[in-house]
């Protein structure tokens, strides 16, 4: 049996790869429209609602028009935008955030799915403010370094387009604290206020680092670094995409490399940490367009469509 999918957007950059993820299965059957039909009206509503699963690859406005488009009560529905990131009428399409995640998802109609930097956020905290070790009120500080993808096809061809192919493009970006993944890191991450969270995009393509640095000794109970790395461990363990690194590994990690995960739905976690200054660093390194856009997306869709959730993946 076949499912047939729609992706509403399949020429951006998230939307492309999404398709190519799913072009080559045979389980899947995607709705595909002609380029003189993409933006009639028409054509979109016929699509959206004669398929089992649609994948929203839009900005927000136009992803709030197709929904409402929808009428056949049977559609699945995962939105790549922000639009519904923070809706309680939605499922937060992230499976490893808790014990109950994956199977509401794959009760779901409607999930939303995380943002990149939202997903490295969420991975490091969530689990450290559930067990009390981050208390909620804390502060919070977090930086990413991500590649020019994110930013789509215009960052793309700033970054590759001219002579100097990208060089001296780096830059730090939302300077004014107010990054639209804000929301969703408060909410999801269980804190109360936001984080001061600077993201960077960096010269390589594809590619995230999130990490949240801590003051070990500001917490309330003081945890040491093995007992941050031991509650993550247990949190992810079994997880088919979410592994944390071992001590060892960590300790001989002398640098963490962007891309190190490029083209995989994997997340990896890192605990790095001097005991002498009982401080911390939480690091996660993933594809910012696998497991922070695309692998996430289908992830989702085969969670939705009750087939292995690894289909497609890697």
């Amino acid at each position: 049996m076949s499912h047939k999918v729609f992706i509403d957007g399949e020429a951006g950059t998230t939307g492309l790869q999404i398709r190519e993820r799913l072009e080559k299965r045979s389980d899947i059957e995607l709705i595909r429209l002609s380029d003189d039909k993409r933006k009639d009206a028409g054509a979109r509503k016929a699509a959206l609602n004669s398929a089992d699963a649609v994948i929203l690859c839009l900005p927000d406005e136009a992803a709030i028009e197709a929904v409402s488009m929808i009428e056949n009560p049977d559609v699945r529905v995962i939105d790549a935008s922000t639009a519904f990131r923070t809706d309680p009428e939605w499922t937060y399409g992230f499976p490893e955030m808790s014990d109950a995640q994956r199977a509401a998802i794959a009760a779901s109609k409607r999930i939303s799915n995380p943002g990149c930097h939202a997903t490295g956020f969420i991975a490091l905290t969530r689990p450290l403010v559930e067990a009390g070790i981050i208390p909620s009120f804390f502060p919070i500080t977090a930086t990413s370094l991500t590649g020019y993808s994110g930013g789509g096809k215009s960052m793309i061809a700033e970054f590759e387009g001219g002579p100097d192919h990208g060089r001296g493009h780096e830059r730090l970006y939302a300077t004014g604290l107010a990054h639209k993944h804000l929301p969703e890191m408060t909410l999801y991450s269980g804190l109360e206020s936001p984080p001061v969270f600077t993201p960077i995009v960096a010269n390589f393509p594809q590619g995230l680092i999130v990490q949240v640095p801590l003051h070990l000794w500001a917490l309330p109970d003081e945890p040491d670094i093995d007992a941050v790395r031991n509650l993550l461990t247990a949190h992810y363990l079994g997880e088919p995409f979410v592994r944390v690194a071992t001590a060892e590994e960590s300790a001989e990690a002398g640098a963490v490399h962007g891309a190190m995960l490029a083209n995989t739905n994997q997340l990896l976690i890192h605990v790095f940490g001097n005991p002498d200054q009982d401080t911390a660093n939480l690091v996660a390194v993933f594809d910012n367009l696998g497991k922070g856009a695309s692998g996430a997306a289908v992830q989702n869709l085969n969670l939705v469509l009750g087939v292995d959730e690894g289909s497609g993946l890697v």
